[in-house]
């Protein structure tokens, strides 16, 4: 099966579309690439630093909620990032050459729009690969963003 462009699963555009490619989708599980260049957004010369994997992690989060749009025909949404727990970083940046695998798995769904998922972030440029963060995120998916912003507390009609 052949995957869609990540660039449509995300309500993002340049520069901040951080990641490079989506490479798997299966159920309750998304993984997809960064590759870290001189040119990478927030990379000092010699690499991102690695408080940004968590924003890796909530774009690959998006990316999966984008995939189940598109599989319905629907476009992508916007959410919200509500929390991190236990990030772990272990090393301070990603440095340049890097090549990461961003994997996100939904472990809580609720009906409100609310969602939790383990995320791991490999550096598959190194042999073997090597896990070099993971987090609990939590995030939230108002069924209308624009109700949710001006005033609606759930995005669903409901005060």
């Amino acid at each position: 099966m052949s995957l869609p462009p990540i660039g449509t699963l995300l309500p993002h555009s340049a520069p901040m579309l951080l990641l490079d490619r989506l490479l798997r989708v299966d159920g309750d599980f998304l993984c997809a690439e960064v590759r870290i260049g001189a040119a990478s957004l927030f990379c000092d010369g010699s690499g991102v630093g690695a408080w940004i994997g968590i924003e890796y992690m909530a774009q690959a989060i998006a990316a999966y909620a984008g995939y189940g749009a598109h599989v319905r025909g629907e476009a992508a949404k916007p959410g919200f990032l509500l929390g991190t727990r236990h990030f772990e970083a272990l090393r301070p940046l990603f440095p340049v050459g890097s090549v990461l695998h961003v994997h996100v798995h939904r472990v809580a769904q609720g009906g409100n729009g609310l969602a939790a998922f383990e995320c791991r972030i490999d550096d598959m440029s190194a042999l073997p690969a090597v896990t070099v963060a993971t987090a609990t995120v939590t995030v939230f998916e108002p069924d209308n963003v624009n109700d949710f912003l001006h005033g609606s507390l759930d995005g669903r009609g409901n005060e």
